[in-house]
């Protein structure tokens, strides 16, 4: 008895789950659903005649992710490093498909169309460079500190961000991100982090500025009272000026009244702060700062270095894009077009954030309970 009571204590040891991301997990998407049909229940009802048309979409997606969620999370996550070059392969080929045969919205091709769906390959692209990167960067970690291995990265790095900077700057900047923080991680050099970072803003300097309609974004991030275009900044910028210390109300608030075009989309941390104020912003920007600090804890005690870099992935892909969006509805950097993760409404999105969150949890029942 004393034998089998070892046993099982090792065995539940294995299947350890952090549930506290869980539960940050749910709560954002709890709140997410909420705070979308606030703020889509008018587009909807204008162009659906349905104002839970959004909600019914997104809810549909959630569930759709919880399951994916629970099917990564039931694999070890080592399993994921035998299919590195097919997630590198597909990424690339399903980022170049959509530059010929891919719906233009809004003037940029990103989606798919599936017939019963759309799907916007920029998503698969996220993930698609977690595992190929945790996989190759974990093959040499005495060669990481070199200059050559830093090469390496970039060079494998670069043709997936820029194919898919083409029409989507703000997931290519994200991609690339994960790339720097996933060397700054392994590597014992903090040199080449610096490099490797200095070069990949120089390279979007010369990306953003060597075309007209990028640079027009720049001037419209400048002063947007000045262009057309700047409308949708100047209309976030007056719902969150608006929302004052605690805001409206929940669902009291009027720019998502046709004001904040597609409020639902992009811009919906600015009906964050018009309906639930300051206070509203910042208990939202905490949820995540504690999900940013369970990915720390996960990374920080895999059982190696692969499952340290699969999470350090998921954490510099999430954080990365909620800084990008807040500093993008606060007019603080220029308008590139990118959504809040688990509040945004998108399937796509969701559906791929999940899977990344299952490739966490993956991790974490690796890593040994102390008695």
């Amino acid at each position: 008895m004393g034998r089998e009571g070892k046993a099982g204590k090792r065995e539940r040891k294995k299947h350890y789950l952090d549930y506290s991301l869980l539960l940050i997990v749910f709560f954002l998407l709890c709140f997410g659903l909420v705070v979308l049909y606030s703020t889509s229940a008018y587009n909807g009802q204008v162009k659906f005649g349905d104002p839970g048309y959004y909600l019914k979409k997104q809810l549909l997606a959630d569930v759709l992710g919880i399951a994916v969620m629970a099917l990564v999370a039931c694999f070890s996550y080592r399993f994921w490093r035998y299919f590195w070059l097919v997630a590198y392969l597909a990424g690339i080929g399903l980022c170049t498909l959509v530059l010929f045969i891919g719906d233009e919205v809004n003037g940029a091709k990103r989606w798919l169309d599936l017939g019963f769906t759309s799907f916007q390959p920029s998503e698969a692209a996220k993930l698609a460079i977690i595992i190929f990167l945790a996989t190759i960067i974990s093959q040499m970690p005495k060669e990481i500190g070199k200059f050559s291995a830093l090469v390496k990265v970039m060079v494998l790095v670069a043709p997936m961000a820029g194919i898919v900077a083409i029409e989507n700057l703000s997931t290519a900047i994200i991609i690339m991100g994960i790339a720097i923080s996933l060397v700054f991680v392994a590597s014992p050099k903090y040199m080449q982090f610096f490099v490797m970072g200095g070069a990949v803003i120089a390279a979007g300097a010369v990306f953003v500025l060597g075309v007209s309609y990028r640079m027009e974004r720049f001037l419209i991030w400048q002063h947007p009272e000045k262009y057309e275009k700047g409308y949708q900044t100047l209309q976030a910028l007056y719902a969150i000026g608006s929302g004052g210390l605690f805001g409206k109300g929940l669902g009291a608030g009027m720019q998502k009244l046709g004001f904040v075009p597609e409020a639902q989309n992009d811009m919906i941390f600015s009906i964050i702060c018009e309906e639930l104020g300051l206070f509203g912003a910042i208990c939202v920007i905490l949820l995540f700062a504690i999900l940013i600090w369970r990915f720390m804890v996960i990374a920080s005690n895999a059982q190696d270095l692969y499952g340290a870099l699969l999470v350090t992935g998921v954490m510099a892909h999430i954080s990365i894009q909620v800084i990008l969006n807040i500093a993008v509805v606060s007019n603080s950097i220029p308008n590139t077009g990118i959504s809040l993760p688990f509040i945004s409404y998108g399937g796509t999105s969701v559906l791929f954030l999940m899977a990344e969150i299952g490739m966490a949890l993956g991790v974490s029942r690796g890593i040994p309970l102390e008695e």
